[in-house]
């Protein structure tokens, strides 16, 4: 008799379905207009992706994980934030047909290759580094400027860029243990600081997103180059 799909599911699987639930929930919450609260949740479908992976080492991993992550992925890393970012320059687009089609335009350029990125992703990953700029990255960058409120042109470069950046050869850093827990640290503070302090803790976790943007790639040419 076939067994349940159900045990299938390893310990990590189920953290990887917390991630899908907390970016369901999140797109709800910006249908109710609750824009703090997708935030949030966008923040902690972060720790919990980061969190099935460091359970998947530890226990045992399934025959589901690699699919459940991606699936879960683009629900958190892909729909989530795009939904999260139209909603919050709907007004800043609605009033011209043209705001409005190139807001639609890089959004559906984003999720396109956030598709080919986790579509490829157990195709060519690499033990050592990522290729393309990871999802939860892309994620962080346009989440947190968009909750920051940047200027509306600003936003369409900044997604424009990172949604080919995400399918670039480019190779960017993969973090070891304390880098993680640092990351997980700012994420949680910004996830309970919000806006207060004049946005200190957004704009810590973006400022350590970037260094990771633009000094990862660098640390490992520079590496390549010493080899």
């Amino acid at each position: 008799m076939q067994k349940s799909m159900i045990r299938f599911l390893s310990i990590a699987d189920m953290v990887t379905l917390t991630n899908i639930i907390f970016g369901f929930i999140a797109i709800i919450m910006v249908f109710l207009n609750e824009m703090r609260f997708s935030f949030s949740l966008i923040l902690l479908a972060l720790l919990a992706d980061g969190l099935d992976g460091v359970i998947a080492r530890k226990t045992r991993s399934s025959e589901l994980g690699e699919y459940l992550d991606a699936m879960a992925d683009m629900s958190s890393f892909g729909i989530a934030p795009a939904i999260f970012v139209y909603a919050t320059y709907f007004d800043a687009a609605s009033y011209c047909i043209y705001r409005h089609i190139c807001l639609i335009a890089v959004l559906i350029l984003f999720l396109s290759m956030n598709v080919i990125r986790l579509a490829s992703f157990h195709i060519i990953k690499n033990k050592n580094f990522f290729v393309g700029l990871p999802t939860p990255a892309s994620t962080i960058i346009i989440t947190l400027l968009a909750f920051l409120g940047i200027e509306f042109l600003y936003i369409l470069l900044v997604i424009f860029v990172v949604s080919f950046v995400m399918i670039s050869s480019v190779h960017f850093l993969k973090l070891g243990h304390k880098m993680d827990v640092t990351a997980a640290i700012l994420i949680i503070i910004a996830l309970i600081i919000g806006r207060n302090y004049n946005d200190i803790a957004p704009l810590i976790l973006l400022l350590a997103i970037m260094i990771y943007v633009i000094g990862g790639p660098i640390y490992l040419w520079k590496t390549k180059d010493k080899a």
